[in-house]
């Protein structure tokens, strides 16, 4: 594989489409939305550039793995990742990664954990970096008065996020995980992105 380039794979889940990316043997970002060129259509290969099959089949582990959980079968993520950022935002992630499934803390609570009590909104800063959402799960990051607050996959994500680990999963994400049995789709690309 070209030094630098990463193969992207878009899925369908039930909180919108997914992009996950692997790099070098590991996961490196899990973003939502699908961010491939229009031109690219679910359950096609592509190939832009010498994308290695370690990183093909961790993207196909990666959204394996997300399919589980989303079904509510896993509660836990066993993947190679990489996380790629400042010294705080990998402790914080690290921290995030500790929450058990189906409960939240607050930015302060996390905060704490990390050592720096007083940093909640350095958390919430490091929280809306992460680079791989719903694995390293900042959906699980509520404010002090126990409100939703801030989520790149928006609002409603997060709620059905913490509604799913909770036992109590939405019409929207059973309809999603009907449908998403039926049409198993993703698109895999490389790309010369960094």
């Amino acid at each position: 594989m070209n030094a630098g380039s990463r193969m992207r794979l878009v899925m369908p889940s039930p909180v919108g489409p997914l992009t996950l990316s692997a790099e070098n043997g590991k996961l490196v970002a899990i973003r939502f939305g699908a961010e491939p060129p229009d031109a690219l259509r679910p359950g096609r290969a592509h190939s832009e550039c010498d994308a290695s099959a370690v990183d093909a089949d961790i993207l196909t582990e990666a959204a394996g793995q997300l399919e589980v959980y989303f079904a509510g079968r896993l509660r836990e993520f066993d993947l190679p990742m990489r996380l790629s950022g400042t010294p705080f935002q990998v402790a914080v992630w690290g921290a995030l990664r500790r929450i058990p499934y189906g409960e939240t803390a607050t930015y302060g609570g996390v905060a704490a954990r990390v050592g720096c009590a007083a940093a909640a909104r350095a958390v919430g800063s490091a929280n809306g970096r992460n680079p791989l959402a719903i694995v390293v799960p900042c959906h699980r990051v509520i404010g002090a008065d126990g409100t939703l607050t801030g989520y790149g996959g928006g609002l409603s994500a997060k709620a059905a996020l913490l509604a799913l680990e909770a036992g109590a999963a939405s019409s929207a994400l059973s309809a999603a995980a009907s449908a998403r049995r039926h049409t198993r789709a993703g698109t895999i690309i490389g790309s010369g992105l960094p």
